[in-house]
């Protein structure tokens, strides 16, 4: 992957981790709408449940981004 994809991936992941994190994402989502974003068992968190699994995940992928910057192998799965 380039590493322009790579940017505009994280870029955009990050943008939908503000909104949840910042912007009421996570309000609209609570229920049945968290199936589409988190999973199954989502839909049976609140509001700040699925903001800590959104901030864990963000943490994560920019820990994988930091690293795809500088080891291209790993801007992919193989």
């Amino acid at each position: 992957m380039s590493l322009l994809a790579w940017i505009g991936i994280f870029a955009a992941w990050s943008l939908f981790a503000t909104w949840v994190l910042r912007w009421g994402g996570a309000a609209w989502m609570e229920g049945w709408k968290s199936l589409a974003f988190v999973d199954s068992w989502g839909s049976l968190w609140d509001e700040a449940q699925i903001k800590l699994y959104v901030l864990c995940l963000w943490i994560a992928y920019g820990l994988w981004f930091l690293a795809g910057l500088f080891v291209p192998e790993w801007r992919g799965l193989p």
